[in-house]
């Protein structure tokens, strides 16, 4: 059984973080609406996702996007069974994949996380932020003269 699930992940739908990406655009590898796309998504979030949608998925770390190299990460995900039956009928489609997955990633527990953290980190220093950038970059550099 073990050996038929891993020959058989080669037929299974993928999925580029790219894919689903709103900082991309569609020349750069978008596939859905920008409405519908979430922010740098990463694989293992693509992942928690399907499980969560209860489709089987496999993450592969060493794949990368063709069009850009530097996205490293792909997730596999099997739409459709070996009869042809959907795995989860209220997804019939890749791009029916993508949208809800896109609609998803943003409540993934991990990025929830991150963003009440950062919300924490940014509300102290912006203050002190904010009057340097601005000091620094009024006014000529150098030494004045006396």
């Amino acid at each position: 059984m073990e050996n038929n699930g891993m020959l058989n992940v080669k037929k299974w739908v993928v999925m580029y973080p790219v894919y689903i990406n709103s900082k991309k655009t569609v020349a750069e590898g978008r596939r859905i609406s920008l409405s519908k796309a979430c922010e740098s998504p990463n694989c293992i979030e693509i992942s928690d996702c399907c499980k969560h949608l209860k489709l089987p998925s496999a993450v592969e770390i060493d794949k990368a996007y063709p069009r850009d190299f530097m996205q490293v990460g792909r997730v596999r995900v099997q739409l459709k069974r070996e009869d042809g039956t959907f795995v989860n009928p209220a997804i019939a489609s890749r791009k029916q994949l993508m949208q809800k997955i896109a609609e998803l990633v943003p409540r993934h527990p991990e990025r929830v996380k991150k963003q009440e953290s950062q919300k924490a980190k940014k509300q102290e220093p912006q203050a002190t932020t904010s009057t340097a950038g601005t000091s620094s970059k009024s006014g000529k550099g150098g030494k004045k003269k006396r």
